[in-house]
């Protein structure tokens, strides 16, 4: 097999970092399942889900009693897209470009451009799941948060505290607008008080975690448009910890990825399953903190911007290079190479053609939010 990628490799790490790219958030900050690697295209990866225990009380005996049994749940995490980004060069047009720029400087340029199409896809994948695996929302739709402090932060920690997430490896993915408030904020940019220059000096998130989180921005947050559902009222006796919520009255739909409150509790509940007429909605485990008693009124949250805060292992993302015959194919060569932005690791492979040749850059991906009860949405 020719050795035709390697010599491209200082220029390749090179134009990745002169080639636009926007923000990478979600992909560092997920759980990497590398068992996945070997999975197959929707084929499931499935990941154990361990219930709460019972306590009992403690009886001395000389005989031992029979342990309760448990039932262990599970959630499936599919590679479900393999996808690549392609391009080709013909004889005639590389000796032109080596009149020019040099058809190897255009040539990394445009796999680094595949990189960032790819990196962007699944960047948006794990937004999209992440918004819709969320116990709750807190903030305010409409308004960038930060605006003045840094309590907000300490909100959404307490959100996940109360659910239970452990706090050694808190995530906070943020969008854009979000990181002028944050970045605005005295508290971090102050370096007597912040204790760190990297906020003021580069423009950095700091690199001390905040409230606990390490904080990262997204270039791909999700802008989520509410539904239009109005009117509607409980229809039964809900117990704290219900998530199936029965509804009448009201007209119009309630998507998934909205966020619900109830009159006399301020808590914003993340929607699982809509309706489009009166019906059962799903709210994200834990569910409802407080009662809910029957003909509660139900008000459906406005349209937001997210930014989301979770235990790493809520989120699965796993990733890998399409799968190759056993037996090899048609290509010249191929090499892995890691993107330094996101740490995914891509092919990139080129296959010989009649006086031309054609490159291709593939990953293969799935994400699955797997832990509502450990991921929350900051809205703005």
């Amino acid at each position: 097999m020719a050795n035709t990628l390697t010599g491209l490799i200082p220029d390749l790490y090179a134009a990745l970092d002169k080639v636009s790219r926007e923000m990478v958030g979600f992909i560092p900050a997920v759980g990497a399942n590398l068992s996945g690697t070997a999975a197959a295209v929707n084929e499931a990866i499935r990941i154990p889900i361990t219930p709460q225990a019972a306590s009992i009380d403690v009886t001395p005996s000389m005989t031992l009693t029979e342990p309760g049994d448990q039932t262990i749940g599970y959630v499936d995490v599919k590679i479900t897209k393999s996808k690549s980004a392609v391009f080709g060069f013909v004889g005639e047009e590389q000796l032109g470009l080596d009149n020019g720029p040099g058809h190897n400087n255009v040539q990394v340029k445009m796999i680094a451009q595949a990189m960032r199409t790819l990196v962007n896809e699944a960047e948006a994948d794990i937004a999209a799941e992440a918004s819709i695996s969320a116990s709750r929302a807190f903030g305010t739709a409409g308004t960038a948060p930060f605006a003045s402090d840094l309590e907000i932060a300490y909100e959404m920690r307490k959100i996940l505290k109360d659910n239970g997430a452990p706090e050694g490896d808190l995530q906070l993915v943020i969008n854009t607008t979000t990181g002028v408030k944050l970045g605005g904020l005295t508290q971090l940019t102050n370096i007597n008080q912040s204790g760190d220059g990297s906020l003021l000096r580069q423009g950095m998130i700091t690199a001390a975690p905040i409230a606990g989180f390490d904080v990262r921005e997204t270039g791909q947050p999700v802008r989520h448009t509410a539904g239009a559902g109005t009117g509607y009222l409980a229809s039964a006796l809900v117990a704290v910890g219900g998530t199936s919520i029965p509804v009448d009255t009201g007209t119009g739909t309630v998507l998934a990825g909205d966020f619900v409150t109830f009159a006399g509790d301020t808590n914003k509940y993340m929607v699982v399953t809509g309706i489009a007429a009166p019906g059962t909605i799903e709210i994200a485990a834990p569910g409802l903190l407080i009662e809910l008693a029957d003909t509660t009124a139900m008000t459906l949250g406005a349209s937001y911007s997210s930014n989301v805060a979770f235990d790493r292992d809520a989120i699965q993302f796993v990733a890998r290079p399409p799968a190759m015959p056993k037996e090899g194919d048609a290509r010249m060569d191929s090499m892995i190479v890691q993107d330094p932005m996101s740490g995914l690791a891509f092919e990139v492979s080129v296959w010989g053609g009649n006086r031309k040749v054609r490159y291709e850059v593939s990953l293969a991906w799935g994400v699955k939010g797997i832990k509502p009860e450990h991921c929350s949405i900051l809205l703005s």
